[in-house]
């Protein structure tokens, strides 16, 4: 059993992070910050314990890590990710600040493991497969910020001699999304035999479900033969157009509707080539995805079908007194 330390347990891939974790028989705090919305973990909040701190303060984040003693530390705590999320003063506090407190109170510490979620956008646009040899190109604000905390990360890994990598995400998926995102939007009209209004079909992912992202990162902390600093792309190697999602889903839960696209505006970032290539983390970890998209669409699916209150949440954006925020 490890000790852990979460930060952004509260968020969609924390949440997810923190069933899986408990469900291995591992020890579980979670670094939130104050306020916290906890609507994703209301259902296993008694197993695991919560510490308030503004991870922005180095002597508050250094108190919490010298409190915990953890032997392993996901930072996945972000802003910036979601078009909603503006104001590159806060970006720069979340993103860079809070990273490089954490890396260095848990270096201070000498832990086992410290894992960090980058993003895909630190590489900009490619025309290929990106891998993690290659030269970056931050493609916003956001990207800007998750590229310094890649490289603080390697920084402080090669200087302080710890375990510490960067897990960069591509376009992660399942459940405990939020609401408004893709392909909880999809699953939850689709499962009323509708479509919502859809940017353009040639925009790209390369969509990862959230359990092969999960996994991804625990077989990253157990492995201790990785080399420090590293970066890693959690990927499928594989791009799926909206077009393709769409289609999938129509199959799926047998939607008859016609697609209207272009009814949504699209974003600064979408574009109609966006894959990143597994090569490294298969050849040095042996960890690959396991769940292709329309797999992962029918365990989304299954999920909000398997759990009314889920669903109507979905639908509704009401979950008891709870709000669909983070």
């Amino acid at each position: 059993m490890k000790r852990v330390l979460i930060t952004g347990g509260t968020g969609f891939v924390g949440a997810n992070l923190v069933r899986r974790v408990l469900r291995d028989g591992h020890e579980v705090h979670l670094a939130v910050r104050r306020p916290h919305q906890a609507w994703r973990i209301s259902e296993v909040m008694s197993d695991v314990r919560l510490h308030e701190t503004d991870m922005r303060d180095r002597e508050s984040v250094r108190n919490v890590v010298e409190a915990v003693k953890p032997e392993w530390v996901f930072h996945l705590a972000a802003y910036g990710a979601y078009s909603n999320q503006t104001g590159i003063e806060r970006m720069v506090a979340t993103n860079i600040l809070a990273s490089t407190a954490l890396l260095d109170a848990s270096a201070e510490l000498g832990i086992e493991a410290f894992v960090q979620t980058g993003s895909s956008s630190e590489y900009g646009y490619k025309k290929h497969p990106a891998s993690e040899e290659e030269v970056i190109e931050p493609n916003s604000h956001y990207a800007i910020t998750k590229a310094a905390a890649t490289h603080y990360c390697q920084f402080t890994a090669r200087t302080a001699n710890i375990h510490a990598v960067t897990a960069r995400l591509y376009s992660i998926y399942g459940p405990y999304e939020e609401p408004t995102r893709l392909i909880p939007t999809l699953i939850a009209h689709g499962l009323r035999g509708q479509l919502p209004p859809l940017v353009s079909p040639r925009t790209a992912r390369d969509f990862v479900y959230v359990d092969d992202a999960v996994d991804a990162m625990l077989h990253i902390a157990a492995r201790k033969s990785i080399t420090r600093g590293r970066v890693y792309n959690i990927c499928t190697g594989r791009q799926t157009t909206l077009d393709g999602v769409v289609q999938s889903a129509s199959r799926l839960l047998n939607i008859t509707a016609s697609p209207r696209w272009s009814t949504m505006p699209g974003r600064s970032w979408d574009t109609d080539i966006w894959v990143g290539s597994p090569a490294l983390l298969e050849r040095e970890a042996g960890w690959s995805a396991k769940v292709d998209i329309e797999g992962g669409l029918k365990r989304t699916a299954d999920w909000l079908c398997d759990n009314p209150t889920w669903r109507r949440f979905y639908d509704t954006g009401i979950f008891g007194e709870m709000e669909s925020k983070d």
